[in-house]
Formats: structure tokens, sequence, C-alpha cells
């Protein structure tokens, strides 16, 4: 059977290979970015009150659930500031993505992203016939510099169309500072450049300050925003995400989604949205939750000799083990009973961080004290 040659080269998500690798060896997965703990009991409630009321069990409306729209829209202006035009409710900012680049792009387009990226970047832009272009972000501090995105934008074909943005950032912990999104802004705005913001990591943010580009001057009417509960909440199997923005974008990224799954996830959407309603404290209760997770991986990781960068945010601490990541990585569920991602796998160039291996801290204490002490006894 011949398979499609869009796919070739994509092969099987590291995330999948590295979760099976777990489960076989029944090593503590710190690979995979899923918390093992529930978020706030009140969302889930939303969600069985929903599923009893019999008016959650059909199909959602394609732009999303009415509650959950309005709570998104609150949302952007009580932390931003931001009255978005419109938005449309997705299978979590996964989907989002790919409708946004399935929408706005035409074959032959050129898409800049910052690498290390999410791995279903590449697979998104691929789908939709555009080119990547990559802007590395290098260790040990994962700057953003004038001259590598400069490059990115004008060293291609001379069709440059979109600039997909991560901040927070995974798989780094970067969040992006003022001037480095001032450098994006000028850079959108000079080149007339959409801007594809995903946000998932909005909320955990330890060190600095999260700063939506839309935000900042000129770049509300040429930003699409994407979030998702997933993150904030301790929800990523619900995968309920959003784009926000101007009209334009939102209808481009809401045509390409009706024929991917249309709607679903009705009683999820009503959960979503108590989730959203409950006072800022819980939420900044999981981000505090989180710090202490970091700091307790970073002094494990530490311990056991290797080099971790302390993140500013996200779920993730790459840590240098001054060997061959991929090999590490490997060798270490039979070794250690752990399961890690090397870095590379999210670079193109995989000789930008060829020692780097990146480690989930969203785990409860006790999991990050008994990963930390098999690491240790390496």
């Amino acid at each position: 059977m011949r398979i499609a040659a869009r796919l070739d080269g994509l092969g099987t998500t590291v995330f999948t290979e590295m979760t099976a690798l777990a489960e076989r060896t029944g090593a503590i997965n710190l690979g995979q970015g899923f918390p093992d703990v529930d978020g706030p009991r009140e969302a889930v409630e939303a969600v069985v009150s929903a599923l009893r009321s019999g008016r959650a069990n059909q199909y959602a409306p394609l732009p999303g659930v009415p509650a959950l729209r309005e709570a998104i829209f609150a949302h952007q202006q009580e932390c931003y500031g931001l009255t978005p035009e419109d938005l449309i409710v997705t299978f979590g900012a996964t989907e989002a993505i790919a409708a946004a680049v399935l929408g706005l792009c035409d074959p032959g387009d050129e898409v800049v992203v910052l690498e290390p990226l999410y791995d279903s970047y590449a697979a998104t832009i691929t789908f939709a016939g555009a080119v990547r272009r990559t802007v590395p972000l290098r260790p040990p501090d994962f700057r953003l510099t004038e001259q590598a995105l400069h490059q990115a934008i004008t060293g291609g074909a001379g069709r440059a169309r979109l600039l997909l943005l991560n901040s927070p950032h995974n798989p780094t912990g970067r969040v992006l500072d003022r001037d480095e999104l001032a450098l994006v802004a000028s850079a959108c705005i000079d080149h007339d450049l959409v801007c594809v913001s995903d946000e998932v990591y909005e909320h955990l943010v330890f060190d600095g300050e999260h700063i939506p580009p839309a935000t900042l001057p000129g770049m509300a009417e040429r930003t699409l925003t994407i979030s998702s509960i997933g993150k904030s909440f301790s929800f990523t199997g619900w995968k309920i995400g959003w784009a926000s923005g101007p009209s334009e974008l939102v209808a481009a990224t809401r045509m390409a989604k009706q024929f991917l799954t249309f709607s679903g996830g009705t009683p999820l959407q009503h959960g979503a949205a108590a989730a959203l309603g409950l006072p800022r404290t819980v939420r900044d209760g999981l981000a505090a939750d989180l710090t202490r997770a970091r700091d307790q991986l970073c002094e494990g990781l530490t311990a056991a000799g290797l080099h971790p960068i302390v993140p500013q945010g996200t779920y993730f601490v790459n840590a240098d083990v001054g060997a061959d990541a991929v090999t590490f990585c490997r060798e270490l569920p039979e070794r250690a009973g752990v399961v890690a991602i090397p870095t590379q796998t999210f670079y193109d160039d995989k000789q930008i961080a060829p020692t780097l291996v990146r480690f989930a801290f969203c785990k409860r204490p006790e999991v990050i004290a008994e990963a930390a002490r098999r690491l240790a006894a390496l």
C-alpha cells in the first residue's frame, strides 16, 4: 500500500514513542507533558451536570457553546484588556493551529516558526503544502535574536506569509520578554505577516510576564491568539481550545475547522466555561504548585549530576546530560526507570542541542522525588 508523500519523514510522534516505552518498562514518564492530578472539581462537576441535563450530548454549535464563548471573551478582556472580534472553539490548541495554517496558507507560502518547535507544527505546515522557515533559539538562554528572525523571513523565496509563535515556549520553558516581542511585532508589520500566537501555557509563568502579541501596537489586527483549557487547569484530556482575533482570521480558521471535526466535546465545553469562570486564585494556585514542582525537579536533576536550565514557564525543564541525548533517553528507562525526551527531537538542526534532555515536572511531589532518586542512582 502506498502512503501519501505528505507523510514522508513524519513518522510517529516522539510523545507516542516515549509513552509506549514508559508503559512497556513501567518507568516514570517525565517525557509527555500531562499532569497526574485532575484540575478543579467545580469544572468536573459542570461536565457531569451538562451530561445529566440531556442538553449537552449532541453537536455543539460550530463556533462553540455560547457559555464558553462568553467565558473566553471575558478571559481575554479581564487578563489582557483584549476585545477580539470573533473566536472559534476547537478540539484543543493543536486543532486550532492546524486549522489556522490550513485556512491561511497556500502551497509554497512560508511559515516562520521558532525552533525548537512542537512537532505538530511541522506536520501541519507540511499538510498545508507550505514551507517551514525556522528561527533557532540556542541554549542556554534560548533568546530570540533580530538576526535569526530576519534571516528566516527574508532568506527564503520571498513568500513569508505567517509567523507561528509560541510563548511561553515549549520545549525550552522561555517566556519571551517585551524586547523580543517588539522584534516580532516589527517584523510582522514590516513584512505584512499574520501572527498565529500559541499561548497554551499563558498562565504557567514562574518568572517574567506573559505578554500576548495582540496587545502590542499594530498587532491586534494581524494576530490570531490560540489557547486551551488543558494546561492552565490540568485538563489535557479534554482537548478544548480556541482561536480568537480579527473576524477575517477567525473565519479562515473556521472554514478549515468545519471540515476537520466540525464540533464536539459539548459537555466538556461547559466544563471549560466553568473553569474559566473560577476565581483567579484557583488558576494562580495551580501555577504555584508547578513552581514548587519545577524547583523540586531542578534540585533533583542537579543532585543527579545533570545541569538543568531553569525554565521561566511551561511544564518542562531542559538539562544538559553531558552525553548524546538520544542514546541517553533510549537507555534511561532500563537503566533508571525514567522516561524523558531528547531536546534535539524538536530542532531541525540536530547539532544545536545534542546533549539536552527535556523532563516534564507536572507530576506529584512524590513522583518527582522518586524519579530524582532513580536518576541519582545511575
